[in-house]
């Protein structure tokens, strides 16, 4: 079997079996894409046929924008070796790749960005804003829940009343690998989706949040809505669905100190994604420290 159509076989699995999104679907076939773009060059015609040094040639030829453009950037090269790092781990399981050709192979390092969130004031008063018009009730919900349950926008458009259980305050939702989770909804998101529901009827199969024809709404929609909303408020910093659940979960470790239960709630399942939240949460510890300790007030 080519390269290629190995490729496609294991995309399909990851498709079928795994249940993986289109995103991540296409993310992997671009990445893969330009490995097989490197082995052409080279005239190599198995998986068989790279060791570790052709993947460092492969790395580094990535890095110089010569498989695409532009070149690719630290982030970008790590998620290009994590890519092929799957598809070589499951042809050695199949037993179609004897050796790891990764072995020893590493990406440059990454400085991991810390995700920006808005404090409790910021986001009380864009979720309580009152965008005014028709749309109101629906707007109003939808910030409420990004903010009272830190859902993914995947989640929250893809959610239908029959995934709510407003008398218990819970909601169910489908997240990343088709795995669900059962998460609660504060009370403000309560009321905010029981006036929604009732100026709209919640039929069980119906979206709670609609569009043009009763379709789900569409995430672009939602994000523009979120970015019209923060200008209104004159907050000058870009607000997006992802910075409400940065937000969230932000604001439960701040209070709760528990990374497990947030890792829970967000549905990470590997608890060093979640821990990004740790040093946000130092951040905001050192910052009451230098203002409260009289030894480590800066002079003015």
């Amino acid at each position: 079997m080519s390269p290629a159509a190995q490729v496609e076989q294991w995309l399909g699995r990851l498709a079928n079996e795994r249940h993986a999104s289109p995103h991540t679907l296409a993310a992997y076939r671009r990445d893969l894409a330009k490995l097989l773009n490197f082995m052409q060059t080279r005239q190599l015609t198995s998986f068989a046929a790279l060791d570790a040094n052709l993947m460092r040639a492969f790395v580094a030829t990535a890095h110089r924008g010569e498989l695409a453009s532009p070149a690719l950037a630290p982030k970008s090269l790590q998620r290009l070796l994590s890519s092929c790092r799957s598809l070589f781990r499951q042809l050695g399981r199949e037993g179609a790749l004897a050796h790891d050709p990764l072995l020893g192979v590493r990406g440059p390092k990454v400085r991991r960005k810390l995700p920006q969130v808005l404090d409790v004031d910021e986001a009380g008063a864009l979720v309580g804003s009152d965008s005014g018009g028709r749309l109101a009730l629906r707007d109003r919900a939808m910030l409420e829940l990004f903010y009272s349950s830190g859902l993914r926008l995947s989640e929250l458009v893809g959610l239908r009343w029959q995934d709510l259980d407003l008398q218990g305050g819970e909601v169910r939702v489908l997240g990343k690998g088709s795995k669900t989770r059962v998460l609660p909804v504060g009370r403000h998101a309560l009321a905010a989706l029981r006036a929604l529901g009732a100026a709209q009827g919640m039929r069980a199969e119906s979206p709670i949040f609609r569009g043009r024809g009763g379709a789900p709404i569409h995430p672009r929609t939602v994000q523009l809505r979120l970015k019209t909303l923060a200008l209104q408020q004159g907050m000058p910093r870009h607000v997006h669905p992802h910075l409400l659940r940065h937000t969230f979960a932000s604001h439960m470790l701040e209070s709760s100190g528990d990374l497990r239960a947030v890792q829970e709630l967000l549905g990470h399942a590997d608890i060093a994604t979640t821990q990004i939240y740790t040093h946000l949460d130092f951040q905001h510890l050192a910052r009451v420290y230098d203002a409260a300790h009289p030894r480590a007030r800066r002079k003015r």
